[in-house]
């Protein structure tokens, strides 16, 4: 089933990994979180090819290290609408949901390839091994971005609930100082 990642909170065990995929025309990147999802590591590389062993492959990693959620690189125009390449991406997931029974989300992943080949030529890497990487630390950082937001999106989820105890408290204070007729007293408990 494919979800919008506010939504996702809400289907994710308290411990979990997430699995970040970063899909190419001839490679499929792949990274792992953590089980807490505070961390994306780059896992490996796949090479594409029919739908159907990508699926297989990707579904096989996912049952190894038993991952709650897949998070897949949408690559949206500059503009934020959906290209070719971000609608096919968006079939790819619509066909992987049908295969694995997880949640997957798609997260912006605008400029990612980019900034992580920006990273490699800055570390002076060579452009086999550019090669090599490239995919899977796109990956990871695709899944880095996907983590960071859904880690805002639970300490909101916590500071709202705080503020929900916190309001009934105030409210039942203010309840029983109204009640026990004893102002002097009430000012002291405040």
């Amino acid at each position: 089933m494919t979800v919008a990642l506010e939504k996702l909170l809400g289907k994710l065990p308290r411990y979990g990994r997430l699995i970040g995929i970063d899909l190419g025309t001839r490679t499929i990147g792949l990274a792992l979180s953590d089980v807490e999802r505070r961390i994306a590591s780059p896992l490996e590389t796949l090479k594409r090819g029919k739908f159907t062993k990508d699926a297989a492959e990707i579904e096989k990693i996912v049952k190894r290290f038993e991952v709650a959620a897949i998070v897949v690189g949408l690559p949206l125009n500059m503009d934020g609408s959906a290209g070719p390449r971000a609608q096919s991406t968006q079939s790819f997931m619509r066909n992987l949901a049908g295969v694995i029974a997880i949640p997957i989300v798609g997260w912006d992943e605008r400029l990612s390839t980019m900034a992580v080949t920006r990273t490699l030529l800055e570390a002076d890497t060579s452009r086999a091994r550019r090669g090599q990487l490239v995919d899977k630390l796109a990956a990871s950082y695709i899944l880095q971005g996907a983590i960071d937001r859904l880690g805002t999106l639970e300490d909101a989820r916590t500071q709202a609930q705080d503020a929900a105890i916190d309001a009934s408290r105030d409210g039942s204070r203010d309840a029983s100082s109204a009640d026990s007729g004893d102002p002097e007293g009430d000012a002291r408990r405040r």
